[in-house]
């Protein structure tokens, strides 16, 4: 790889060694190795700029939960040397909420929950950065409401108790970054299905895109069995909104022989929560669901997937008063 330590094998190798480096090792002083001075990072919540605020993250996240572990569960690819790589890189973490944070005083109680990070890689450095963790599955296990987390964040935020969700933009990634987006059957499949689920709320092709048995991970530590399953969590959250419009940001399958295909896709929905459920009474609210979905494909169906958003974020922004 051009531009990267004579070290590291490919794109997989390098991911799987700096994570471990700054993580599993704690070698937090590595982030202003492995990561650009002005790199942008975007979580469903927030927007950050440069290195300081990844070691602050850092640093906060171990102070809460300081026995956390990242287990790469996989890392899907795209790009090259000449345009920049892309790893969307998905992780299981086991902890223990054992310190004061973002989710209040320690409760010690043992949490497990997912991440993925879709990471620009340039230059032995990651320049650009989305990541999207299931927060709700981490509340609950502490034994809070997402909607509860929502609130506190809310008023941490403005000082007081009636506080507003703001994001600020998030920037473009640098040149000569392009975001891929795969033309191939399987990814374009893939894609139409979320297409028809959000701005057409059509359950139907969940059938014939999936295995009758398709395992599916889903926010708040949740996990679907079978067809069934699947489509009642779907109908459950896309009819929480209305209005909504459905962007496709990164999209890519990697055919892995021997194994099945892996897919990795991160998506953006514009709506209005206008849905009595999952968010609670309709708020009239505008919200924006950031999302990074993977797949496991195997003779053209769905047997695994992953789909990753996070219930706190979405919480806050139904939680913010109308002005």
């Amino acid at each position: 790889m051009r531009g990267f330590d004579g070290e590291f094998r490919d794109l997989d190798h390098y991911i799987r060694v700096i994570t471990d480096r700054i993580w599993e090792g704690r070698r937090i002083d590595d982030i202003h190795r492995y990561y650009s001075s002005d790199c942008a990072v975007e979580t469903p919540s927030s927007v950050s700029i440069g290195t300081g605020a990844v070691v602050d993250g850092t640093r906060a996240t171990l102070l809460a939960f300081p026995d956390r572990r990242l287990l790469a569960e996989d890392i899907i690819i795209s790009g090259d040397e000449n345009s920049g790589y892309l790893s969307s890189h998905r992780i299981l973490s086991p902890m223990t909420h054992a310190g004061p944070g973002a989710f209040g005083p320690p409760s010690d109680k043992g949490v497990l929950a997912r991440t993925i990070a879709d990471c620009v890689c340039i230059n032995n450095r990651i320049v650009h950065e989305w990541l999207v963790r299931d927060q709700a599955a981490m509340a609950r296990q502490i034994g809070l409401h997402e909607r509860d987390v929502a609130q506190r964040w809310l008023n941490e935020r403005a000082g007081r108790a009636d506080g507003v969700f703001t994001k600020p933009a998030m920037p473009a990634a640098p040149a000569p970054y392009v975001s891929f987006i795969d033309d191939g059957t399987l990814a374009q499949n893939y894609a139409a299905l979320y297409r028809g689920l959000w701005m057409r709320g059509d359950t139907t092709p969940l059938a014939v895109n999936c295995h009758e048995n398709v395992i599916a991970a889903t926010p708040g530590g949740q996990t679907q069995v079978g067809i069934n399953a699947v489509s009642q969590f779907w109908s459950a959250l896309i009819s929480s909104f209305s209005d909504t419009c459905f962007e496709i940001e990164h999209l890519v399958a990697n055919e892995r022989p021997g194994r099945a295909t892996s897919i990795a896709m991160r998506w953006r929905v514009q709506g209005v929560h206008t849905g009595a459920g999952r968010y609670g009474v309709p708020s009239g609210r505008p919200v924006e669901v950031m999302g990074i979905s993977h797949a496991d494909v195997e003779q053209g169906r769905i047997v695994r997937e992953w789909v990753l958003m996070d219930d706190v974020a979405i919480w806050m922004q139904v939680l913010t008063p109308q002005a």
